[in-house]
């Protein structure tokens, strides 16, 4: 029903392909059995509770780690390469900068660091968009301002893959919403392709087109926004009788988290079908639907077409299925 309902094939150009990902450290594994895939152009939020992965992931992506097992590429080659990071810049969640430069000093850092790709006048203008001082130094900025410059240095590379981790963490809900639009002016401006990490679940809404969702190591929920709000509803009504157990009508449908209160339960499911019985049918918000999934570790996963990889790929690795699909 699902592969029906969007149709098959994976015409957009990929950013980010993992093909049964693993990356064990002696305490287990930080990521295990994932396969998925990341369209071009697209901004996606990478979400999961702390020690989900996300991390690590956005380590593999950028070179700094090697997988322990499967394989992972971005913008089809091995992030450990030069082609690859000459394409990807990253942002730290404790944006590491230079305190002692100035801005301009930082820029002009930036500009020698990245001789092939650097575009001035595209750092420049984001750091005078927020009415920050070329001659400040960094040491003396207010933590958006610091966001901004780090900003500046990661478009002023022009990279066609942007992968940032928690940059609005310790930002307050103005500066979030006035770096929130920087970063979808250049992407939009440019087509670059981002992954975004972030516990902030409310500031992905109307900014991610784009889900991708881990839990415990592995992929739970990965595909475009919009449609997976759109197989999902929210169903609300009353339990059948005094004994335990839910209405049976919801047996049809894949419930991905019910909760009871008094008489009334409220399930979010995975439509199968027409909702038949005395229910109210609503849409999920992104929050709600991110929510259920993180909280029901044992809802199956779920994938859109674009986010899944052919499986001959996934057998040539010998990752077992059920994490693909």
């Amino acid at each position: 029903m699902f592969a029906q309902s969007y149709g098959a094939g994976h015409a957009d150009p990929v950013a980010v392909e993992a093909v049964g990902l693993e990356k064990r450290y002696r305490r287990g594994f930080a990521l295990e059995g994932c396969s998925f895939r990341i369209p071009a152009g697209r901004i996606c939020g990478l979400v999961g509770p702390n020690g989900a992965g996300k991390s690590t992931l956005l380590s593999l992506a950028t070179g700094v780690l090697a997988p322990t097992g499967g394989s992972l590429r971005v913008l089809g080659v091995d992030p450990r390469t030069l082609a690859a990071r000459e394409q990807v810049a990253y942002l730290a969640q404790d944006k590491p900068l230079y305190p002692r430069l100035t801005v301009a000093e930082t820029l002009r850092l930036g500009r020698e660091l990245n001789p092939g790709s650097w575009h001035q006048e595209t750092a420049e203008r984001v750091v005078r968009e927020g009415n920050v001082s070329f001659e400040a130094r960094i040491g003396t900025l207010s933590g958006g301002q610091r966001t901004r410059v780090a900003l500046a240095l990661c478009f002023g590379k022009r990279p066609r893959l942007l992968l940032l981790d928690e940059p609005m963490a310790d930002l307050d809900p103005l500066v979030r919403h006035d770096v929130t639009g920087v970063l979808m002016a250049e992407a939009a401006e440019h087509g670059t392709t981002i992954v975004m990490s972030s516990h902030a679940l409310t500031e992905l809404e109307g900014v991610c087109d784009y889900l991708l969702v881990l839990a415990e190591g592995r992929v739970r929920l990965a595909g475009e926004v919009e449609d997976l709000t759109d197989v999902h509803s929210v169903l609300i009504g009353a339990l059948p009788g005094p004994g335990p157990g839910l209405p049976p009508s919801l047996t049809a449908h894949t419930v991905v988290e019910a909760r009871v209160t008094g008489r009334q339960v409220t399930a979010l499911v995975r439509r199968e079908g027409e909702v038949r019985g005395e229910w109210s049918v609503g849409a999920p918000s992104m929050e709600e639907l991110l929510l259920a999934y993180l909280r029901s570790p044992d809802a199956p996963p779920l994938l859109t077409p674009s986010a899944q990889v052919p499986g001959d790929l996934i057998t040539a690795h010998g990752t077992d299925r059920r994490y693909a699909a």
